[in-house]
């Protein structure tokens, strides 16, 4: 067994937070350990039930070892040179037959910056920008909506500035008690416990509305909505701050442009029938904004429940308004702050592996950026905007006829869940790049077996900007292979041995990404070492920024852009035959698809099905018991799971998670698209219930 000396420094592979952890490698290459990283930068030693399990999958009986090829309608084992060769030829006939923009590439938020940023090059390369990762699923709107009026698509604080400098946290639609523990309890919490409010706005009561019930405090408000009102809350705060005169007019005259639009666009704004709308006590409203407002530091988290809708930009914009109208931007303890969900999103988002923008966040339409980039890689850009994941899926059969699907389940991701399962059954081709046999592999005619997280290098990005390396331990299974060096060879097959895919390692890679990414310029893997660095870091020696807009924003003008924004119900709201509203969320168990979590036997004890929320005033009208069997129903599909019965979700509403793949909520969900960040509503579908037919077994686990 190894030593204490022989621990291996690496990142959880779970959420974004970044925790440290070590792993310990024990006689044999499948043996491999959590052990803590004491002095770790993030979460000094302290790890979640997921980071402490994390572990337990690296060598599970499911892992993907061989390459496969589909032959006769199955899957059977080849060598790498067979797989590759088929990848290449397939790649190639598609090019032929369809042009550049008939494949479809999918990164990955569960891989290093490195593999992401050579993926989206590989794509650029082939001739198209359809390249794009699960940021779309998750915070598309909010990258969105921060670029155009602040200028990053990324947290504006760091949470060692939040936590220090805070005086009010507004956490709209993110549940960093459940999604985000190490954070929530490291950070946040104990702020609150040093005398910061938290205001709550969310149609669900969480852990995170429990690990705010601070004893003796009225330090904690929870305005619990109903889904798909955001708008009309925030407009209703927005109100009450221009009725008292709450606005900070020096920094709005000074560093903003837009109130005007938004004093129009809240000319008249009747908000007793918002509160109404929104089913929370105009009291409790004004009273949260008097809190906000009037703060020192007010800072702004958000999540998935704020993005994940057919207005997520705008959602998103009024949370901007909010900060830029009181001043609350600029300075620790401030700003606007989303919650990235997996490990690596940010990254993924920020080395380019997105249709509109280069690395860096340079739009691809933008001649000079474009041109700059070129130069580095030695051929020409598509000069057009590709496809986004869920828009890439829409399009099989028309204009996309392959698939390049790496670390990515789009059968259980994307919603619309058994539309998306018959669209990649009709793909001429599709290859998988994954370390289990995910839903998605089943459509697969090539399978390509990679390296766990625990076995590889490179870097990942947290959801504060923080940049750190992530170190492996030796490969577990001797036909795997990382990531990376799969795409290098890909490239070079491609296209040839001096086409610029060639790396000797994850640093010779990070070396490029620094030559094309400002954000990232100033990085080495000596300078991040084993704290990291916060991006923009622009020169080497930077220290890299633990706040954004000290002085300006990264706006065209210079100004935060404040834009009034007006309600918009969610495409499908409740009536006879789907008569209430079913909302989704994870848990703190479990992670995405389940891929990893549910192969843990740690985090299947603690849950081992899905399950609904539902109101007790809803379960007595439908005839529902607790721990009954029921049956929900959309428009698009239907699944069976448990009922838990309680009074944490509103009337009218349910509640589930997308992790199980017998029972996900994706087989739910609507796919209608926000009309700029191109994101699905998750968040608001209409559905029925019904008490199961005796014999259905919600307890049936799933293969993923």
């Amino acid at each position: 067994m190894s030593t204490e000396a022989e621990l291996t420094k690496t990142i959880c592979p779970y959420c974004g937070v970044g925790c440290g952890i070590s792993v310990r490698q024990g006689d044999e290459p499948g043996d491999v350990r959590f052990a803590p990283w004491g002095d770790a930068p993030v979460n000094e030693g302290r790890v979640c039930i997921k980071g402490g399990a994390a572990t337990e999958v690296v060598d599970h009986e499911d892992r993907l070892t061989e390459p496969m090829i589909r032959e006769d309608g199955r899957l059977r084992e080849a060598t790498w040179d067979e797989a590759l060769s088929r990848v290449v030829a397939e790649m190639e006939a598609i090019r032929d037959e369809h042009g550049p923009d008939g494949m479809g590439f999918y990164a990955s938020s569960k891989v290093m910056n490195e593999e992401n940023y050579l993926l989206q090059k590989l794509a650029r390369r082939f001739g198209t920008n359809n390249v794009d990762n699960c940021t779309r699923m998750c915070h598309a709107s909010t990258v969105y909506a921060l670029r155009e009026s602040l200028g990053a698509g990324a947290m504006t604080n760091s949470m060692v500035d939040l936590r220090d400098e805070a005086d009010v946290f507004w956490i709209q639609g993110a549940n960093p008690g459940e999604q985000h523990p190490i954070a929530n309890s490291q950070y946040f919490r104990q702020a609150v416990l040093d005398g910061a409010t938290v205001i709550q706005v969310d149609p669900h009561a969480n852990k995170t509305t429990e690990s705010f019930d601070v004893h003796d405090s009225d330090r904690h408000v929870h305005l619990q909505l109903e889904p798909g009102t955001d708008i009309p809350l925030l407009n209703a705060v927005l109100k009450t701050v221009l009725e008292n005169d709450w606005v900070d007019e020096e920094f709005v005259a000074e560093r903003t442009e837009g109130i005007e639009d938004l004093r129009e666009t809240l000319d008249g704004f009747d908000k007793e029938a918002a509160a109404e709308e929104c089913g929370v006590l105009l009291d409790a409203i004004e009273r949260a904004a008097e809190v906000y407002a009037t703060a020192d530091n007010a800072a702004i988290f958000t999540g998935m429940g704020m993005s994940q809708h057919a207005c997520g930009v705008d959602n998103v914009q009024n949370e901007i308004n909010l900060a830029l109208a009181t001043g609350n931007l600029g300075r620790p303890g401030t700003g606007v702050n989303p919650l990235r969900g997996q490990n690596n999103v940010q990254g993924a988002s920020d080395v380019g592996a997105m249709p509109n923008v280069l690395p860096g966040y340079q739009p691809v339409d933008d001649d000079e950026a474009r041109e700059a980039v070129e130069a580095v890689w030695g051929f020409e850009i598509p000069t057009e905007p590709g496809l986004t994941n869920v828009e890439i899926t829409h399009s099989i059969g028309d204009t996309v006829h392959g698939l390049y699907i790496m670390g990515e389940n789009p059968v259980m991701s994307e919603p619309n869940a058994d539309r998306v399962a018959d669209l990649l059954d009709e793909t001429e081709f599709v290859v998988v790049q994954d370390i289990f046999p995910t839903e998605t592999v089943e459509f697969a005619d090539v399978v390509l077996p990679a390296t766990s997280w625990a076995e590889r290098g490179g870097t990942v990005t947290n959801t504060d900007r923080r940049v750190q390396r992530m170190r492996g331990v030796e490969n577990v299974h001797e036909h795997t292979r990382h990531d990376l060096d799969i795409l290098t060879e890909v490239g070079t097959r491609l296209f040839g041995e001096d086409a610029g895919f060639d790396f000797d390692g994850p640093e010779a890679v990070f070396e490029e990404l620094r030559e094309v990414c400002s954000i990232y310029h100033g990085m080495t893997y000596d300078e991040l070492g084993e704290t990291g660095l916060h991006w923009p870091c622009y020169e080497p020696g930077d220290e890299g920024d633990q706040f954004l807009y000290a002085d300006s924003f990264d706006t065209p003008s210079g100004l935060g852009q404040i834009e009034g924004v007006r309600h918009q119900p969610p495409r499908e709201t409740p009536d006879e035959e789907y008569p209430l509203i079913l909302t989704t969320a994870r848990l703190e168990e479990h992670y995405n698809t389940g891929t990893m979590s549910r192969r843990s036997e740690t985090l299947s004890r603690q849950h081992p099905e899905n399950f609904v929320d539902v109101h007790p005033a809803d379960a007595e009208h439908f005839g529902i018991e607790d721990g009954d069997s029921v049956t929900l129903q959309s428009r698009r599909g239907e699944i069976t799971l448990r009922a838990n019965v309680t009074e944490a979700i509103k009337e009218g509403v349910v509640w589930t998670t997308p992790h199980f793949a017998d029972a996900s909520a994706n087989a739910l969900t609507n796919d209608v698209l926000d009309e700029r960040a191109k994101i699905p509503e998750y968040k608001a579908a209409a559905v029925g219930v019904t008490v199961a037919e005796s014999g259905a077994d919600p307890d049936a686990s799933a293969d993923d």
